[in-house]
C-alpha cells in the first residue's frame, strides 16, 4: 500500500490501494478536502422479482447480487443520502463527481446529489452501441445509462479539459451524448470459474473518457464501489492516483491482479491539450519590453486590411484610435471584441508573421524553467 502524507499531523491517503470495507465508513475515515475526483457506480437497485430468460429459454446472468437489493425506496436513498455525505467532505473544494446509474435509479440518486449541496454540471447519456435487447418485448430496449458529473460548490474551480476533449472528437465539441460500446470480448473479465467476474463491469474507454476530461496527471481519483477496478486501471494508465473501495473480496482479488497487470504510460503519453486560458498569461507589452517588437513598428491585420503602429507602453495607434491589440483590433473591424493576438501580424524576413508566435515562446520559455 503507497501513502502519502496530508498536512502534518493529518491521517495520511492510502494512494493506489483497495481498502477492503463499507465504502461510508471508510470514505468517513479518509482526511476532509483529499480527492480531486470520485467516480462512483452505485447499486441500480434494480428491483428483480423473476428470472430472466432469453427467446430460447437460456437464462440471462442479470444484476441479482446481495448488494444491489434494498427493502424499499427509502431505504436506497438513506443509503445515497449517507454514501454522498461522506463522498462530499472528502472531495476538495475544487473537486468534482460522477455518478453513473439506470432509470431504476438515477433521478433518485439526482435528487440526492442536490440535496447533498454538489452543483450539477452536466447530465451524460452513454449510448450503448451493442446493448443488451429487450427480451421480453414488452418495453423498448434499454440503450443508455446516464452519467451525473457535479463540482462540490457551485463556486468551485473544477477541471475541465475542453481542448483535449475537442482533440479526442476528432476537432468537434465534445457533446453530451456518448457513444461506446459496452464491456465485452477480452475486456470482459472472468473469475476462476470462468463466469463474469462482475454483472456491470464498465469499459475502460468511457473511465478513459471522464478521468481526461476532469483530471490532470497526479490527481487522486476514488471509487467508492470499485468491482472488478476499472476506475483504478485507467487512473494508473493515465498517470492518476486512485483510491477504490471494496467489500466483496472476490471482486477485489480480480480487481488487485488486474493492476498488478496495468502499467502507467510513459510521461509524455499522459499529457493532454490545455485550454488556452490555463496558459500562462503574457502581456503584450512584455514583448516590446523585452525587444521582440518595437516602439514605432509597424503591424498589420491578418486580413490585410488595416495597419496600426506599436507605442513604447504596448498599446497600439492606428489614425485617431488608440488602446490595446484588442481595442485597436475591434475598432477598426466595428466588432464587439477581437483576439488581437491572432488579429496582428509583423513582418518578418519579408514574411507576415502573427504575433501570437512570439506569446507561445515566451510561454515555452515559462514552462521550461524549474518549479
Amino acid at each position: 500500500m503507497t501513502k502519502k502524507s496530508m498536512t502534518k499531523g493529518a491521517p495520511e491517503l492510502p494512494l493506489n490501494s483497495i481498502i477492503d470495507g463499507d465504502c461510508i465508513d471508510v470514505m468517513n475515515g479518509l482526511p476532509e478536502n483529499s480527492v480531486d475526483l470520485i467516480f462512483a457506480d452505485p447499486p441500480y437497485n434494480l428491483q428483480l422479482k423473476n428470472a430472466l430468460h432469453r427467446p430460447d429459454n437460456s437464462m440471462v446472468d442479470a444484476v441479482d447480487d446481495h448488494w444491489d437489493q434494498f427493502s424499499s425506496f427509502r431505504a436506497y436513498d438513506d443509503f445515497t443520502k449517507a454514501w454522498l455525505k461522506a463522498a462530499r467532505r472528502i472531495l476538495k473544494p475544487n473537486g468534482a463527481i460522477w455518478v453513473i446509474g439506470s432509470y431504476h435509479n438515477i433521478f433518485r440518486v439526482g435528487a440526492a446529489i442536490q440535496d447533498a449541496g454538489f452543483w450539477v454540471l452536466n447530465d451524460v447519456v452513454w449510448r450503448k452501441s451493442n446493448p443488451m435487447p429487450n427480451f421480453r418485448g414488452k418495453r423498448f430496449t434499454n440503450a443508455h445509462e446516464t452519467l451525473i458529473w457535479a463540482s462540490k460548490e457551485e463556486a468551485s474551480k473544477y477541471t475541465f479539459n475542453y481542448d483535449a476533449l475537442k482533440a479526442l472528437n476528432d476537432g468537434v465539441q465534445m457533446r453530451s451524448d456518448w457513444v461506446l460500446p459496452i464491456c465485452n470480448g477480452n475486456e470482459r473479465l472472468k473469475n476462476e470459474e470462468g463466469e463474469k467476474a462482475h454483472p456491470t463491469q464498465k469499459p475502460e474507454s468511457l473511465l478513459h473518457r471522464i478521468i481526461v476530461a476532469t483530471t490532470n496527471p497526479g490527481d487522486v481519483v476514488l471509487d467508492p464501489f470499485f468491482g472488478t477496478g476499472t476506475t483504478g486501471a485507467v487512473a494508473k494508465k493515465l498517470g492518476r492516483d486512485y483510491i477504490g473501495i471494496e467489500r466483496e473480496e472476490a471482486y477485489r482479488k480480480v480487481a488487485t491482479k488486474r493492476l498488478a497487470d496495468t502499467r502507467k504510460f510513459d510521461k509524455e503519453s499522459i499529457q493532454v491539450t490545455q485550454s488556452k486560458r490555463a496558459e500562462p498569461r503574457v502581456p503584450f507589452g512584455q514583448l516590446v519590453e523585452r525587444g521582440m517588437l518595437a516602439p514605432g513598428q509597424e503591424l498589420s491585420s491578418m486580413n490585410g486590411r488595416h495597419k496600426a503602429r506599436i507605442r513604447a507602453d504596448g498599446t497600439l495607434v492606428a489614425a485617431e484610435t488608440k488602446g490595446s491589440i484588442h481595442q485597436v483590433g475591434a475598432a477598426l473591424e466595428g466588432a464587439p471584441s477581437c483576439n488581437g493576438w491572432t488579429y496582428w501580424c509583423y513582418e518578418q524576413k519579408g514574411e507576415t508573421v502573427p504575433i501570437d508566435l512570439l506569446r507561445q515562446k515566451i510561454r515555452a520559455e515559462m514552462s521550461e524553467r524549474p518549479n
